[in-house]
Order: structure tokens, then C-alpha cells, then sequence
């Protein structure tokens, strides 16, 4: 793992991101560039520099691509664009090497249909070009027949399009050694960032030295599902440094600019931070269990030992619920902004509401009809125990009527009653007859307590797509 130190925070992050705002996400970027030659093993994003120049005279928007001319390794994505792509970037370590690992665990950990909506980008971002050369045949020798299915390609940046890399600010008092490392990390993601803006739908950011969870990309999916209608910059599926980020491919260019921009003030984890709330997502969308697991022992950071581990990563394949796209609505006070919304994700966050009385409500209805196998609520947080709700149900419905912002079901069936603040049933495909359209939590009794709804979950028969 390449960022892992914990830093203190220093006024300079409320400059930039100050700096941020007025500009308004909108900066020039040129690179001055000579005419390519179109050399066999190159490939042209907007053709590169020759030598990395910035300047300010004009305004260009953040969305376009970076100059720069990457040279093609190995491999070649089809020209369909794919659901997912994986980036990573690579250097050379002093001690040990798991990019092999790596790459076949993303490939062993996804099903055949998996692989089809899936291309990884391997960024060899190490100007020793003996090492590179040896890691682009090893890497041939073992995954061949994905490099030529196009779901694997190798790609590197000439040093000639790097910024300057000496005697940059050493903030955070870190050696000169250590600021150039991390600058340099910063550089090399923009870099595979911006080659991989236009590959697929979506894009996730791993290290060379990751274990992933099995059949990933299906538990991504629906959380990418159960998340429609809402606005977000970055979901999370690992809690450690940059591991498992998983962002719009739209957003790429952007964030490649941003990486370029801020590349010598402070490590990527941190500049990720800052992005998405640039863009307005303030806090983190993180996902439990974890998909991928941090597995090297040394960093490349001069060989250092690194035992960083996510205690909430699960390797084997898990009972993720569906969460079938649904409108959703309550009566109750909802608290700041503790939305209806947190409640219907496998996210750490929570609906939470002011004491509810009898007959309020959290109403989740269906785009369309749906057979559910299954359905679990949890209420109440371990440091908040007693908001759980004391006395209430769960029914489901049908015969939806209303416009489509304000849907209920006409009639309703009574599932069962929550327990200790939870609900849980199985088999409700085999008790209930009809296609169910909505899901309701009703509550029968007046409480003093506060009304936190942790999670709710449901399992559909179909697809959910």
C-alpha cells in the first residue's frame, strides 16, 4: 500500500480548496506538444508534450482529456465500452512484488458473465524500462488469452511527461524522498486516470497488492442500483487509504486534472477527499463487508513494512440484498439530514427520526412489481440501543395508484411484528401471492425514543435490473 501515514490537517487544505470554489472546477491546462511520429507500441490521448508545461493564459474546462502520449505495452481494449474498469498503477519495490497476485485474483474472484463487463488497466508507472520489460512478459506469459480478449492492458507514461519531481514543498515535514514519492503517486494515477475516462460506464481504483472478494463486480452492481436517483462522487468499498473508490467514469478527466493540479501538496487518499467534497458529497458512502483486502507486507515506499489489514473485508461470495431502485418517503421528523434514504443501503449511515407516534410511517415503493424472497430491518445503532423502534410492523402491497411521486399501494398485507427493534423473514415468495410493489414500516405505538432505522434489506426471485 503506497499512502499510509496518518497526517495532521494544516490550514493550507481550507486555501486550496478555497482556490477550488473561485475557479469553479475550470483550469488550463496545455501541454505544449511536438508532432508524434505515431511509433509502434504508442497511443494518443490528445497528444503529449514535450516536456510537461502549465500554464494559465485561457480557461479550459476540467472535463477534457490530459495531453500526453502513453505507450502501449501490451493489450488493447475492444472498442464496446465495458460496465467496469480497473486501474492500477505499479512501481518497482525494493521488497517483494504482488502485481501478479493482484491481477489474478480480479480475475479469479469474477464469474465468466463477469468478465465480460470488466477491463483492467495496469499502469507500469517505473521508468526502469528493464523492469517494466520483464513485468509486461511475465504478466503476457501468465494472462495471455485476457490480453487478447482485450480485458487486460499494460500502458506507460514517458518520463518526458511527468512535472518536475525535485525539490518540491515538503509539507507535512516529510523528507525530500518521501514528498517525491507521493507527488510522483499523484502523477502516476492522473495519468491512468485519464487513459481510462472513456473505457466503461464506471471505474474502480485499486493498488498493485489487493485481494479481492468473489463475484465483486455483482455485489458492486447492485449497490450502484439500490443508489439510482441519488447523487454521489465516490462509493466505497474498502476502508484503507485509496483501495476500492469507485467513481463515474464521466468524472475521470476531472479528477486527473485535480490529482495534476494539487500533485506536490499532499498524498492522493487525501486529494480524493477533497474532490468528492468539492463536488458535494460531503461525507463517505462506504460499503460493508469490504470487497478488497490490502495483502502486501512491504510498501513501495522504500521497502517499509505495512500490515494495514480491513477488518470488514469478506473474501467469499456474501448475501448482499437487492434493494430493488424504489421511491422513498416517511411521515416522521426526520433529524438533520439523516434521510430516508441511509436506511436503504448496506452503507454505515442511518435514517434517524424525532419520536414517532402511532400510524407514522417508512414507505418504500418499487418502480415496478417485484417477487421478494426475503426481508430484514435493524433498528437502533450500538451506542444508540434504545432507538429502536418498540412497537411496529411490516407489510407489503400492491395495487399501486397515486402519481409518480406520490405512490401507495391500496392494499396491504401484515408481514409480522418487529422484535427487539428488528424484522426479519424468509420464504415471503412462498407465503405471498401477489407481486409486491411496497414495502411498509408502521409503527403501533406511540414512543418517547427517537426512531433510528439502520439498515433495510430485501432479497428479490427476479432480476432487479
Amino acid at each position: 500500500m503506497r499512502c499510509f501515514r496518518k497526517r495532521s490537517a494544516i490550514p493550507i487544505l481550507g486555501i486550496l480548496i478555497v482556490c477550488l470554489l473561485c475557479m469553479n472546477l475550470y483550469i488550463e491546462d496545455e501541454y505544449v506538444v511536438e508532432e508524434d511520429k505515431h511509433v509502434r507500441e504508442s497511443s494518443t490521448h490528445n497528444l503529449g508534450s514535450d516536456r510537461f508545461i502549465h500554464t494559465i493564459k485561457n480557461l479550459s474546462n476540467f472535463s477534457s482529456s490530459i495531453n500526453v502520449t502513453y505507450q502501449i505495452l501490451a493489450g488493447m481494449p475492444l472498442s464496446r465500452k465495458k460496465y467496469l474498469t480497473i486501474g492500477l498503477s505499479s512501481v518497482k519495490r525494493k521488497k517483494g512484488n504482488y502485481l501478479i497476485e493482484t491481477i489474478k485474483s480480479i480475475f479469479e474472484q469474477s464469474s465468466y458473465e463477469e468478465l465480460k463487463e470488466i477491463v483492467v488497466v495496469v499502469h507500469l508507472a517505473d521508468f526502469d524500462s528493464a523492469w517494466c520489460d520483464s513485468i509486461v512478459q511475465d504478466i503476457s506469459r501468465k494472462f495471455s488469452h485476457h490480453i487478447i480478449a482485450g480485458k487486460l492492458t499494460i500502458i506507460h507514461t514517458p518520463l518526458e511527461f511527468y512535472p518536475m519531481l525535485e525539490g518540491l514543498k515538503r509539507n507535512y515535514n516529510d523528507p525530500d524522498d518521501r514528498v517525491k514519492f507521493r507527488s510522483k503517486q499523484n502523477v502516476d494515477y492522473a495519468f491512468l486516470l485519464n487513459y481510462c475516462a472513456n473505457l466503461s460506464e464506471y471505474y474502480v481504483m485499486l493498488e498493485d497488492d489487493v485481494r479481492c472478494s468473489r463475484n465483486f463486480l455483482t455485489t458492486i452492481k447492485k449497490v450502484i442500483t439500490s443508489r439510482k436517483g441519488s447523487n454521489w462522487v465516490t462509493l466505497e468499498f474498502s476502508k484503507l487509504g485509496y483501495i476500492g473508490k469507485l467513481y463515474h467514469s464521466h468524472d475521470l478527466p476531472r479528477l486527473a486534472h485535480f490529482l495534476l493540479m494539487f500533485y506536490q501538496e499532499m498524498p492522493c487518499d487525501w486529494l480524493l477527499i477533497h474532490f468528492r467534497g468539492l463536488l458535494a458529497q460531503k461525507d463517505a458512502i462506504r460499503f460493508k463487508p469490504s470487497l478488497f483486502q490490502h495483502m502486501g507486507y512491504y510498501s513501495s515506499y522504500k521497502g517499509a513494512e505495512n500490515k494495514l489489514k480491513d477488518d470488514d473485508f469478506e473474501e467469499d461470495s456474501f448475501d448482499i440484498p437487492d434493494n430493488p431502485t424504489a421511491i422513498l418517503s416517511t411521515n416522521m421528523n426526520v433529524f438533520e439530514n439523516y434521510e430516508t434514504i441511509k436506511a436503504y443501503s448496506s452503507t454505515e449511515e442511518y435514517f434517524w427520526a424525532k419520536s414517532p407516534s402511532s400510524g407514522d410511517f417508512y414507505h418504500i415503493t418499487f418502480e415496478r412489481p417485484h417477487k421478494i424472497n426475503k426481508i430484514k430491518v435493524c433498528t437502533g445503532t450500538e451506542d444508540r440501543q434504545n432507538d429502536i423502534l418498540h412497537h411496529g410492523i411490516l407489510e407489503v402491497g400492491e395495487r399501486l395508484v397515486g402519481n409518480k411521486k406520490d405512490k401507495k399501494c391500496t392494499t396491504y398485507l401484515r408481514l409480522g411484528d418487529f422484535n427487539n427493534g428488528n424484522f426479519e423473514m424468509e420464504n415471503i415468495d412462498h407465503k405471498v401471492l401477489f407481486n409486491i410493489e411496497c414495502v411498509r414500516i408502521l409503527v403501533t405505538k406511540n414512543q418517547i425514543e427517537w426512531l433510528i432505522i439502520k439498515s433495510i434489506s430485501i432479497w428479490t426471485t427476479d432480476p432487479v435490473n
